[in-house]
């Protein structure tokens, strides 16, 4: 990746720098940050947990340098209660123009979108017509994964991030991979897996990734620092970003806990650290972003980030 003196590392960069980066210029300023990027993730869907003050708030001010939206209701964004009545951008405003992403679950070929089984299929899945909106609206950075439950598998992430490239272009930051729903298929990284995981990270980078998705050692059975770390820097000889994801409710853990694991997704060579969505208000608790923030950058970095958060 060529290197510009103009982008600045997230973990230091200010909002009014931030809200001008394009998706290129993101994913160079994740790659200056050394593996010390923090992203919290909010489920839309779920009541909030403070009145006038939204998760997606919440995480920026206790340390987060990326917050991702689950749950996005495309065709009817103002019902999500984590939303609180904003639209994309007026949520995006209301953090200074930070990295705000959006999820979308890759579905099925055989699977009803009109089906209430799992989640608000329709709403939230990853169509054309979605994507679409996400180009429009100047989306920061967009994941395709599959939520527990879904039946997602990782040939349909590979095919939705090949269409999400052709509609979103060049310059849409787009992450990918399979970091849950382990049950009809195993996650990519863990070693009961019957795909080749190499093979995988070939595809998903040939379709159009730029980040590719693990679980976090810790977080999930089976799910070791080795292996990951293996993928991981595989993953980076082939050009391409990777991010570990703290997720099976686990975020919804005690500090000492997220601290251990964080410091575990650290040794695996990851360029970002998710934690999910697990917890009241459709995310984990303050303190434990916190906890990450600091164990991630230390003290300095996280306390500047909280202390101006409109610069």
């Amino acid at each position: 990746m060529e290197l510009h003196d103009n982008i600045t590392r997230l973990i230091s960069a200010k909002s009014s720098q931030i809200s001008t980066y394009s998706g290129r210029d993101l994913k160079e300023s994740i790659l200056k940050s050394e593996g010390r990027v923090l992203m919290g993730q909010t489920y839309l869907k779920n009541p909030i947990l403070f009145p006038n003050c939204t998760s997606t708030e919440l995480m920026f001010a206790f340390g987060a340098d990326m917050v991702l939206l689950n749950g996005f209701d495309f065709h009817n964004p103002q019902s999500c209660p984590g939303l609180q009545g904003f639209d994309y951008q007026g949520l995006k405003d209301l953090v200074g123009g930070r990295p705000v992403g959006i999820y979308l679950g890759c579905p099925r070929a055989d699977i009803d979108l009109n089906s209430s089984r799992f989640y608000d299929l329709k709403g939230m899945a990853c169509t054309r017509e979605n994507l679409q909106k996400i180009k429009e609206w100047g989306v920061s950075f967009l994941i395709l994964g599959g939520n527990p439950g879904s039946g997602t598998s990782i040939q349909d992430v590979i095919k939705w991030t090949k269409i999400a490239r052709e509609v979103c272009g060049d310059d849409m930051l787009i992450f990918a991979g399979k970091w849950e729903d382990g049950i009809v298929e195993k996650v990519l990284g863990d070693p009961l897996a019957d795909y080749d995981a190499y093979e995988t990270i070939d595809q998903l980078i040939h379709s159009g990734a730029d980040i590719i998705d693990f679980p976090a050692p810790g977080s999930r059975h089976g799910i070791t620092v080795e292996r990951i770390r293996e993928l991981i820097e595989y993953t980076h000889r082939q050009g391409a970003l990777a991010m570990s994801f703290l997720n099976s409710n686990v975020e919804a853990a005690d500090v000492d806990t997220i601290r251990q694991i964080t410091l575990m997704m650290k040794q695996t060579g990851c360029d970002v650290h998710a934690i999910g969505d697990g917890g009241f208000g459709g995310g984990t608790w303050p303190e434990n972003i916190y906890q990450m923030s600091i164990t991630l950058k230390g003290k300095a970095y996280t306390w500047a980030q909280m202390a101006t958060p409109r610069r």
